[in-house]
């Protein structure tokens, strides 16, 4: 399995224009919802939330993955989203998120929650350079090209 396949037009925000974690964490979902992959938004903030209550999500060096298990998602959703200005998400490091990858799982596989969380922690890890592709992107389909690279020299 790989994130290039899991992610689609429909989940990679560019431009987020929140200014804190609860708003960003609301567009995102929003955003979802919008594109009718999901319908129960508040659901999915509030768990979000919850999960933000027990730590933050962010990894540090501007990168943080939001995620959380709801009954009614058959498959997994990640959505890549993509702020130049940052948000404040009480990183380890103090600084703010620029690259959002929120994960949304079925409660009835929480292996499969573990494995993409895996997944995103070990790309993030061995591309030092995705960031910064991620921050030049122009459009959805460059971010799927830029991801679908990195794990294509990953995997070599």
């Amino acid at each position: 399995m790989r994130l290039s396949n899991i992610i689609s037009d429909k989940t990679i925000l560019l431009g987020i224009k929140a200014r804190n974690k609860a708003d960003a964490l609301k567009e995102m979902v929003n955003f979802l919802e919008k594109n009718k992959l999901i319908n129960r938004a508040d659901e999915v903030i509030e768990k979000l939330e919850q999960r933000e209550s027990l730590g933050t999500t962010a990894l540090g060096e501007g990168v943080a993955i939001p995620h959380c298990k709801v009954k009614w998602v058959t498959n997994p959703i990640v959505l890549v989203g993509i702020t130049k200005q940052g948000v404040p998400f009480e990183a380890p490091d103090g600084r703010p998120v620029n690259i959002f990858f929120l994960l949304i799982t079925s409660l009835e596989d929480p292996t499969l929650n573990l494995q993409i969380l895996a997944m995103i922690a070990q790309l993030i890890k061995k591309s030092p350079e995705l960031k910064e592709k991620l921050l030049q992107a122009k459009s959805p389909a460059e971010v799927k090209e830029i991801i679908k690279r990195q794990e294509e020299k990953q995997s070599e």
